[in-house]
């Protein structure tokens, strides 16, 4: 079935979750996704700025709160797997998963580490239409970590870290769909 016949399905009874879906699947040709869109998207939005490693956090044009960040460990806009740079564009939050129980192995001699993305992991939509280098990236995400010592460095793998307990106050704030911005 495609998305106009789920649209006619659904009429005006339709739910949040299905027009969202419909937006971040591409639904924007949509004129009852647009609308959507605009209706139901979050009121806040994201903006890392990497250099000063800060997330900030607005609501419109009103500054909310800063947090503090860390970035991936090279500098610049991400140009390949595994160049260890966090990307630059327009993204969005298109998962929020609980990763507390997931484990990483940083290759740091250490072995797996349990909870090492912190309480949760609010994946990035950073398909090559939203990316400053025009390449789509995946694994992207804002998350807690296992090393709050790394905030305010270059030490990543690509995603922006943040303390637990920012990005437990943040996923309360946020949802899918939320906006993110990632410049220079």
């Amino acid at each position: 079935m495609d998305r106009r016949a789920i649209l006619r399905r659904v009429g005006r009874i339709a739910s949040s979750a299905v027009l969202i879906a419909l937006v971040l699947e591409g639904g924007r040709d949509y004129p009852l996704a647009e609308q959507a869109e605009k209706r139901e998207f979050p009121r806040y939005r994201i903006v890392v700025v990497k250099q000063a490693f800060k997330l900030r956090l607005y609501a419109g044009n009103d500054l909310v709160k800063t947090y503090p960040i860390a970035i991936g460990k090279n500098p610049g806009d991400k140009q390949k797997i595994g160049d260890w740079r966090t990307p630059e564009g327009d993204f969005y939050i298109s998962e929020i998963q609980d990763s507390r129980a997931w484990v990483h192995d940083f290759q740091d001699g250490k072995g797996p580490i349990r909870g090492a993305y912190g309480p949760w992991f609010l994946r990035l939509g950073t398909g090559a239409d939203r990316t400053r280098s025009g390449k789509a990236w995946s694994g992207i995400a804002i998350h807690g970590t296992h090393d709050p010592d790394s905030i305010g460095a270059l030490a990543t793998e690509g995603c922006v870290r943040m303390h637990d307990a920012d990005i437990e106050e943040l996923k309360k704030l946020v949802r899918i769909g939320t906006p993110v911005s990632i410049v220079p």
